[in-house]
């Protein structure tokens, strides 16, 4: 990766891209972005101790969006840099394709002001980052495959 900053921390999360039929499980985190706006996005988090990336997105899954999805696929990492108190962080994030089984969406854990049912068209076009944007797409052409 190249940046114009020295990267002096590296950081490591996983998370998922829920989806049943043509819709996908966005959320609104409690944390603002940078700039105090909502961010809408997908569920991700760090790796507990001894927690593989594939364990780490499917808890995360299900403490921040209520619900219980299944294990498809890996998509892939979107990676970011960022400024964090004064240190410039190199963040990867591995998201991984899961199908809705079952639960509710309004069960989400305390980190999360709401998770809701938005189509994938929406999602690929509205979510926040683009790096998790193209995780939807991902996800949209994985399916479009699968017909």
């Amino acid at each position: 990766m190249s940046t114009e900053h020295d990267i002096q921390r590296e950081d490591f999360s996983a998370g998922g891209v829920v989806v049943d039929g043509e819709r996908m499980i966005a959320i609104i985190p409690v944390k603002r972005a940078a700039d105090g706006s909502r961010v809408l996005g997908l569920p991700k988090g760090h790796p507990d101790r001894g927690e593989t990336p594939e364990q780490a997105a499917a808890r995360e899954v299900a403490e921040e969006t209520g619900v219980r999805a299944r294990l498809i696929c890996e998509l892939g990492d979107g990676e970011y840099t960022y400024e964090r108190k004064g240190l410039w962080v190199h963040k990867v994030v591995r998201f991984f394709l899961f199908e809705y089984e079952d639960g509710d969406v309004a069960d989400h854990d305390h980190e999360i002001e709401r998770a809701e049912w938005i189509t994938l068209e929406d999602g690929a076009r509205r979510l926040t980052y683009e790096g998790e944007r193209e995780m939807v797409r991902r996800a949209m052409s994985m399916r479009i495959a699968d017909r």
